[in-house]
């Protein structure tokens, strides 16, 4: 298999297996500043696998893969990210003002087949060649994982063309802008599954700085009937959000035929 693919194949699988556990290795993204203020406006982007939330000491998360999706929608893929020994970064420059959506997507396939009369395992990113079936396979099984991770930032002021979801995955649908967060005041997010509102759907958020607290601090919710969640928090910070789906997925390799989901965020909450 090559390289490239099994850099994502490794980072779709630390985020199909998100854990709330305060043992857990979670992947995350640390933009700089949520809003910046500038007439020539700058971002940078650190991205890291740690057990402490936003703290450098296990592995750097690669950013092979990041997208940027500007105020007008377009999306790009990112360049110039510098990979350290224990996190990435990379500065992104933000040319129009609005917010803009910084993400990390991936959707790995991982099963087994018979050929030959042999039994062969793969994984592989879908549409890689470590994920294609040759002719001539039977008693094919598969499963997927489809993994999103992503923060957000604006430039001078918030808009919501970068907030349109793709219809594809598990998926935050911010109502209040993610950028514009404060402490004691109602946030209102929604969360959709391949285009639909998840009813009744529960998630979490936990603020950074856990060392210095010496408890995890995990706060939870749950959207209702229509998908969407009004909520606050009570002090400001950085959080890591999360959720999956399904909720009860047990951790480890997916059952065949199973199709598991997880997205995470990094979202700052400023003081009122």
């Amino acid at each position: 298999m090559q390289p490239r693919s099994m850099k994502f194949i490794a980072l779709g699988l630390a985020l199909a297996g998100l854990s709330l556990s305060a043992q857990a290795h979670r992947g995350w993204l640390l933009p700089s500043n949520s809003m910046v203020e500038a007439k020539e406006a700058w971002v940078t982007l650190d991205g890291a696998i740690s057990e402490g939330l936003f703290e450098f000491h296990h592995v750097p998360l690669r950013l092979d893969g990041l997208t940027i999706t500007d105020p007008d929608g377009v999306t790009t893929q990112a360049t110039g990210a510098v990979l350290g020994k224990y996190r990435s970064t990379i500065d992104v420059r933000l040319p129009k003002d609005g917010t803009y959506r910084l993400a990390i997507v991936n959707k790995n396939v991982f099963g087994s087949y018979k050929l030959n009369g042999e039994t062969k395992r793969f994984r592989g990113v879908e549409g890689s060649p470590g994920a294609q079936i040759p002719a001539g396979a039977t008693d094919v099984e598969t499963s997927t994982t489809h993994a999103r991770l992503e923060t957000f930032v604006s430039a001078n002021s918030t808009s919501e063309g970068a907030l349109k979801p793709s219809g594809t995955g598990l998926e935050l649908v911010p109502v209040t802008n993610p950028t514009d967060l404060r402490a004691g005041e109602p946030i209102r997010f929604r969360f959709q599954l391949d285009g639909k509102p998840l009813a009744n759907f529960p998630f979490s958020m936990v603020p950074g700085g856990v060392k210095y607290r010496g408890t995890l601090g995990e706060l939870r919710f749950t959207t209702d009937a229509k998908g969407e969640a009004s909520f606050t928090v009570p002090s400001a910070n950085m959080y890591w959000l999360s959720a999956k789906y399904p909720y009860e997925a047990a951790q480890g390799r997916p059952q065949p035929g199973a199709r598991r989901y997880s997205y995470a965020a990094t979202l700052e909450v400023l003081p009122q």
